[in-house]
């Protein structure tokens, strides 16, 4: 998995915390001369390479890490009742201690095995569990019981229950979707694996836990300890030995009530902690939907209970999984089946999405010299249910351009001074680029912190979102088309082909691909600052970039910038901005 050897994973864990270090206890810790260090530390990863600052002497690291030392861990454990393995690198932590449950079940009760990365880690129904290195706080442990297999049913979610009591004694709020998900409204903070052996008359449950301590930088749809430790305005970082020892205090409690009591002291706490308590679900098996309805809640065997159109279902926890139902549902019945057609009339493009059931169906996109593909998926998509709504800052040609392919009336919906719970603050909404407006509308569906967002088009906005529901406007500048025609027009020398972007341009074209990219990652980070100043201290500041040049503009942010914020790069934004708005309107659909 990695080249690390032992003193790479000591210097790691002794900078993990995120504090200052100086360079000749961390030289001494490799066993090294402190001139070497420089290039030792090459040898990391490369998303630890760029963590690392520099300063007189001393090193650290801009985020925490959840890396631990053999010593430390075992102290920890000690004061949690534990004895403990690290594991740097291992197939799978529950792979550890089950073997371990096989020959000397007794030994298994109340070990943990901790490990830094895992080559086959997984979660339920055999999802794999992917993480890099530092980004995740693992473990699994033993815990023996008294009691047959079929009787600890519930289980994995008294498990989430312990997990959730820790996480909030640090302060964090977090939910619990059934079984065991730790999440934090639509996004995963964690999971728990349960595995057992019978062996000797005794059950020995495998607890196998993996939370995000970091952002992982490749997963959607994720929330971390250290993200909700800076929402909650916590000064410094979050710590991972005290996340595990508080996590351990909490399930030696709780694990040892129910083995005495059962799940029924944890129902009520367990049914006020569910996220879909009282709302509408999927329940999915291999993908396909084998019940919707109405969460009800669990019983003292942790039996989820469902009202559906059928009537009263009960699940077990198995091969069966839970989304919540974000499906936009019509109040009037005679409008069950209406479906729309979303329209984002850009500068140069048209791009369009089909909806059914409230997600995308198809979608396209193409110049407004030749709209002839909207014309022919219209003749061939459209029935006397379809809507549609658009977003346009093309102007009135184009918009009626549009128009002629389509045979029903088109609603253009202009920017407002408020809608989704979102206040603008542009001075004069009427002359704001509603595609800027349904971006900000369209943003929330990839983060509830404040935002910045931008949009790589004819002419790139970035713009201020913040994470109570205020936009507070943005900044508009040529995009590189643009930039690189007015370079051609307005200058003598320059008219020639770009180049690509380097550090530091040795060329003509290249020093015209690096500098429109630096104006644009350069406009980003100055909005990006000072929306930062003004949300305050230890809140995180995300970005979301959509448009044709989102993904460079992504790729070309610094690695100090890319390593300490979260940048999403998210396509029609727009229309996902348009979704929100026709899922929420009062009259005609509600977003459950």
């Amino acid at each position: 998995m990695t080249v690390l050897k032992l003193s790479h994973w000591r210097v790691l864990a002794e900078l993990a915390d995120g504090l200052p270090q100086h360079v000749s206890q961390l030289a001494r810790m490799a066993d090294m001369k402190p001139q070497q260090l420089n290039g030792f530390w090459q040898q990391m990863p490369a998303h630890i390479r760029g963590l690392l600052r520099q300063h007189d002497g001393y090193w650290r690291l801009v985020r925490p890490l959840a890396v631990f030392d053999a010593e430390g861990l075992r102290e920890l454990g000690e004061r949690s009742g534990f004895q403990t393995a690290l594991k740097h690198e291992c197939a799978s932590s529950n792979d550890e201690i089950l073997e371990l449950a096989r020959i000397a079940p007794d030994k298994a009760h109340k070990t943990i095995c901790v490990t830094h990365l895992q080559s086959k880690g997984r979660g339920r129904q055999g999802r794999k569990w992917s993480h890099r290195l530092g980004e995740c706080l693992m473990f699994s442990f033993g815990w023996v019981f008294d009691r047959p297999q079929y009787e600890l049913g519930s289980l994995s979610p008294v498990a989430a229950v312990a997990c959730r009591r820790a996480l909030s004694r640090l302060g964090l709020d977090v939910q619990i979707k059934w079984p065991n998900d730790l999440v934090v409204g639509r996004d995963k903070l964690g999971g728990i694996l349960i595995e057992t052996v019978r062996t000797g008359g005794k059950t020995v449950a495998v607890v196998g836990i993996g939370i995000n301590f970091v952002l992982p930088k490749e997963v959607e749809n994720a929330a971390s300890v250290q993200s909700l430790f800076q929402t909650a305005s916590r000064r410094g970082n979050a710590d991972a030995a005290v996340l595990l020892e508080t996590l351990l205090v909490e399930l030696d409690a709780v694990l040892l009530q129910y083995a005495r009591d059962g799940f029924a002291p944890f129902v009520a706490e367990y049914q006020a902690a569910n996220r879909d308590h009282g709302k509408a679900v999927l329940l999915l098996r291999d993908g396909e939907t084998v019940f919707e309805g109405t969460v009800k809640g669990v019983d003292g065997q942790g039996v989820l209970h469902l009202e559906t159109a059928e009537g009263k279902q009960t699940v077990v926890s198995g091969e069966i999984s839970l989304r919540s139902d974000d499906r936009p549902v019509s109040v009037p019945k005679r409008r069950d089946s209406e479906r729309f057609l979303l329209l984002d009339g850009g500068n140069s493009r048209l791009k369009w999405a089909w909806v059914e059931n409230g997600t995308f169906a198809t979608v396209g996109s193409a110049p407004y010299r030749d709209l002839s593909p909207l014309g022919a998926e219209w003749a061939e998509k459209a029935d006397g249910n379809v809507r549609i709504v658009g977003c346009a800052v093309c102007g009135e040609f184009k918009k009626a351009q549009v128009q002629e392919q389509l045979a029903r009336k088109i609603e253009w919906l202009p920017s407002s001074a408020q809608a989704l719970g979102i206040r603008n603050h542009y001075r004069h909404p009427e002359e704001h680029g509603s595609d800027r407006w349904f971006n900000a509308l369209g943003s929330r569906r990839f983060s509830r912190n404040a935002c910045v967002v931008v949009s790589c088009g004819t002419a790139v906005t970035v713009d201020a979102l913040t994470d109570d529901g205020h936009y507070l406007g943005g900044t508009i500048m040529p995009g590189f088309h643009l930039m690189k025609e007015s370079l051609a027009v307005r200058t003598a020398n320059l008219n020639r082909h770009a180049g690509k972007r380097y550090p530091f341009p040795t060329t003509t074209g290249n020093a015209v691909a690096s500098g429109m990219m630096d104006a644009v990652c350069g406009s980003v980070m100055m909005m990006h600052g000072r929306l930062k100043e003004k949300t305050g201290a230890g809140k995180p500041v995300d970005v979301i970039i959509t448009g044709g040049g989102a993904a460079k503009v992504a790729e070309a942010l610094p690695p100090a910038f890319l390593a300490e914020n979260t940048v999403r790069v998210a396509d029609n934004l727009v229309i996902y901005g348009l979704l929100n708005m026709i899922a929420a309107e009062g009259r005609e659909y509600e977003h459950i």
